[in-house]
């Protein structure tokens, strides 16, 4: 069984990723979350933006999956 040589082998130095490049990316998930919330479990209801009865059926589903209620 041979030896490695350890100064053959090279060191490998963490990557750091600057939070200025990360805040537009986590801002842009959190907005889209809430606005997805939004849809999810208050459309339809006593703070609906849109009239009728689509967005409703559209995320029905989600809303049983999420425990929000509906009817």
């Amino acid at each position: 069984m041979s030896q490695l040589n350890p100064a053959a082998t090279p060191e490998v130095a963490p990557v750091s990723i600057p939070v200025k490049e990360l805040a537009p990316w986590g801002l842009f998930a959190a907005l889209l979350a809430v606005v997805v919330v939004y849809f999810v479990g208050a459309e339809q209801g006593a703070t609906s933006l849109i009239s009728g009865s689509d967005v409703h059926e559209w995320v029905h589903d989600g809303r049983h999956l999420l425990g929000f209620p509906c009817h």
